[in-house]
């Protein structure tokens, strides 16, 4: 029998090729009749599961947004035909912030599951269990991961994972010191040609060390952009307003005009409410912000965080007359629940559909194993989303150099650059390579 728990069973049937840009069935594989080809899947549904970090007493709700994009992928994916003549069915484990409650999770998938797609954990220990993980034929292939957000870097690297969102590690460097990141720089070099010369503080989250490093590295990529990145703070998302006291006192006492902040949106508001406490509204001052910032806690926030940009690798929310797959992200999310996370589930979803129509191509509907999704996996070097992504390498873990920028002005996001509608700078140099001692 199947171990169970939770799950969020999302039904319908294959893909809307065109759309999404993804690979076609081959001609003979309607003829083929589905059977059970492996762990997870039987001839008439495939079992996904997301392991992400929700219920919990230091964050509430911490992932949702990424749940909500990938059930909403589940939803698009069915109500387009499935997946190699199968219903997808979504397998919901919640980690609560919690090592333990993460390892139960891939324990889970390994034993009921085809995949992982997703994947939130952000206090994660150990990956040998989806590394080990056995097929059907009780073969340690592992089980095939396509994480939103891998902040461990064990997982990042780990020979079963490939994410939507590509890796900012250099995973040659894993066990090097310093370690070399790639990633896109893009974004600091228009803030520092249209508003600087700039300097200013890096606010990093500490809620573990995987996060503090992934936040630290935020501050390399603006430095090679041009900016002058003159002091580090690193906070809790459970820290009070008041830790921000000095850190706001000390960017007035030294002109700083420019705040890059890695944390939780919600600490980030705490921070600019303190801001504005101390009378920093300086609308010349430039506060930037991550994905994370693009959500509703910040349009909740009003006027606390006007004029804060927001880089992004997606196309926003308000274009969807420009691109068919992000009007399906907002129609089978739901206007509700979009956010930058969910966009991030989203695509997790999509690059599964895409991988696993590649497999159907040249397997067959029967060939859809975890060691045939691997190798199509790790033989992606091409995704968008439909266009609704800035174009990455997932195979060989390469960020995209594409971003555009959002400005939230007090009440709506307003894009920035490029100005255009529906578009990205994409030029090759913005992706760029900076190292980061491992201790």
């Amino acid at each position: 029998m199947r171990r169970t728990t939770t799950r969020r069973v999302l039904v319908g049937a294959v893909v809307l090729a065109i759309s999404i840009g993804v690979l076609p069935l081959m001609a003979h594989a309607a003829d083929e009749t589905p059977t059970a080809s492996e762990i997870g899947i039987d001839a008439k549904t495939i079992h996904i599961a997301q392991i992400a970090d929700v219920e919990n007493s230091i964050a509430p709700g911490l992932f949702q947004g990424g749940v909500d994009g990938l059930a909403g992928a589940v939803k698009y994916i069915n109500a387009n035909g499935g997946v190699a003549g199968r219903k997808v069915v979504l397998d919901f484990y919640d980690s609560k912030l919690n090592p333990n409650e993460a390892r139960n999770g891939i324990i889970k998938a390994c034993d009921n599951d085809f995949m992982m797609a997703g994947n939130g954990m952000f206090l994660l220990g150990g990956f040998d269990d989806a590394i080990n993980c056995v097929d059907k034929a009780g073969q340690a292939v592992g089980i095939p991961d396509i994480p939103a957000v891998a902040t461990n870097n064990t997982q990042g690297c780990s020979p079963v994972t490939y994410a939507a969102t590509a890796s900012s590690l250099d995973c040659a460097t894993l066990s090097s010191n310093p370690q070399k990141f790639n990633g896109q720089v893009g974004d600091s070099k228009y803030y520092q040609k249209k508003y600087g010369p700039l300097h200013g503080t890096l606010i990093v989250s500490n809620d573990s060390a995987s996060t503090q490093r992934a936040s630290s590295v935020l501050g390399l990529y603006a430095e090679k952009g041009g900016i002058d990145i003159t002091s580090t703070s690193a906070f809790s998302s459970r820290d009070p307003q008041s830790v921000f006291t000095p850190v706001i006192a000390q960017m007035k006492s030294s002109g700083a005009n420019y705040n890059l902040d890695g944390q939780a949106v919600s600490s980030v508001v705490s921070m600019r409410q303190e801001a504005q406490l101390q009378g920093l509204t300086d609308p010349k001052f430039v506060w930037t912000c991550q994905i994370q910032c693009y959500d509703k806690v910040t349009t909740h926030a009003g006027d606390v965080m006007a004029n804060t940009r927001i880089v992004l690798n997606f196309l926003p929310f308000q274009e969807t007359k420009t691109n068919k797959t992000l009007a399906a992200f907002v129609k089978y999310v739901g206007k509700d629940k979009v956010s930058g996370f969910a966009v991030w589930g989203w695509i997790s979803g999509l690059l599964f559909q895409q991988v696993a129509n590649q497999v159907v191509k040249d397997h067959g509907v029967n060939g859809l194993t975890r060691s045939n999704f691997l190798d199509a996996l790790k033989g992606t070097h091409e995704f968008s989303a439909g266009g609704m992504w800035g174009t990455n390498d997932p195979g060989a873990r390469l960020a995209s150099p594409c971003f555009m920028i959002v400005k939230f002005d007090g009440s709506k996001y307003v894009r920035e650059y490029p100005t255009k509608p529906g578009t990205f700078d994409c030029k090759p140099s913005n992706r760029q390579t900076v190292e980061l001692a491992t201790n």
